[in-house]
């Protein structure tokens, strides 16, 4: 083969290769197209609110060094790798960012709490978070955690938990917050989708109750995204978590939920935790490959069902007995007297993930393809991603395998 002849061979070759790599960019996009998004519980810090309710220095921590095994093969407690860390001290939240970022995840999202007496367990966010120095590496987002509160800390099995702060609030109460969403809207690391600040409702049907109706719900959402424009914002992305997209009893205002998030201009939907659409086994146990089979047959008609784009959801686990009073005999029943999710092993969490993957890469749009993980450290749900004396840091190690590669 001559020089020329050389050069021709070689210059087809790399077209060819060329060709072959623009197609599988196409087939399987970079995961620079993706957004993974952990929740964030932020109820590992003292809260004046908890303090009255327990007693003084009280955080969900104590539930977590209290768990003890609830069956025979129940594996409690889970033991943080990290320690029990308050995780209002910017130091400690310092040392989450830089893991989440260097796994690749790329947001947290934070269960954020205000009811019409005022803030709880935003300790988190805004000192822990905000106060760290190393903020601007993670963005991170809002879910309006707008359930009511009961005391299930722990959870008795046969006395009905107590209502501490009605989720519902009034239309001053949201004018209020709307204020506090807008100032952390604003914050260089906040999620932005197509440049509008990402904002999550956990449960539809509560706000609309406590606004009154849906065009008063309506009305509320709208002045919220006239105050973003206001600010030089294109608006607000409003989510709405499927969990809360319900009709309130009796409810006529909307004959379907379609309609209900297009009257509420809804942006897009996803999910919490994969519990809320699933079934348990009739068992103590139930197999996390059952529960992700379930799952993601609703998820694969989510879209659909919805007339919006569906951020998948992927969960690490369940296990929601430290919630339950230790000294009560197990049995199934209500919340958090369920079954365990168990072999929610590293590997089959990854393998979940690559599956959420794939579905965003074919049903949502460059930009919009975010993920929620379910979630940072919910300890005691048994669904976390910060590292434990069992696993270490194999989960965080999972999201950055799927997702450091295309």
């Amino acid at each position: 083969m001559n020089r020329r002849q050389f050069l021709t061979a070689a210059s087809a070759l790399a077209l060819n290769e060329s060709l072959q790599a623009s197609s599988a960019s196409a087939a399987s996009p970079d995961s620079s197209d993706f957004i993974t998004a952990a929740y964030y519980f932020g109820n590992f810090h003292i809260d004046p609110r908890n303090e009255k309710a327990h007693g003084p220095q009280w955080t969900e921590w104590n539930l977590v060094r209290a768990a003890m095994p609830r069956f025979p093969g129940h594996h409690q407690p889970k033991v943080p790798l990290w320690g029990y860390a308050d995780e209002s001290d910017p130091r400690v939240f310092e040392h989450k960012i830089a893991s989440a970022h260097a796994n690749h995840l790329s947001a947290l999202i934070f269960d954020w709490y205000w009811y019409n007496d005022g803030p709880f367990l935003n300790g988190a966010l805004d000192r822990g978070f905000l106060g760290a120095a190393n903020n601007r590496d993670l963005k991170f987002a809002l879910m309006w955690a707008n359930h009511d509160w009961y005391d299930i800390h722990p959870a008795k099995l046969t006395a009905p938990p107590s209502l501490q702060f009605p989720g519902a609030i009034t239309r001053a109460t949201f004018d209020t917050i709307s204020d506090r969403f807008l100032q952390l809207f604003q914050h260089p690391s906040y999620l932005t989708i197509d440049g509008a600040p990402y904002f999550s409702i956990y449960e539809l049907y509560r706000f609309i109750s406590g606004l009154g109706g849906v065009r008063q719900a309506a009305d509320a959402l709208n002045a919220l995204r006239a105050k973003a424009k206001a600010v030089g914002l294109p608006g607000v992305h409003v989510n709405a978590v499927t969990w809360g997209v319900q009709i309130l009893p009796g409810q006529s205002e909307v004959s379907n939920l379609p309609e209900l998030l297009e009257r509420l201009e809804i942006d897009s939907t996803t999910s919490y935790v994969w519990i809320h659409h699933t079934r348990f086994a009739d068992a103590n146990i139930t197999e996390y490959s059952d529960i992700r089979s379930q799952y993601e047959s609703y998820r694969d008609k989510a879209a659909a069902q919805f007339s919006r784009p569906y951020f998948p959801n992927v969960t690490v686990g369940w296990d929601s007995t430290p919630r339950t009073c230790q000294t009560d005999n197990f049995r199934r029943a209500a919340y958090p007297y369920t079954s365990v999710v168990v072999n929610n092993t590293p590997q089959a969490f990854e393998e979940a993930l690559v599956s959420a993957k794939r579905f965003a890469a074919t049903q949502l749009p460059q930009g919009k393809r975010l993920i929620t993980i379910n979630s940072w450290n919910e300890w005691t749900e048994g669904s976390y991603l910060e590292p434990d004396r069992e696993h270490g840091t194999a989960y965080l190690g999972a999201i950055s395998k799927v997702f450091s590669t295309s």
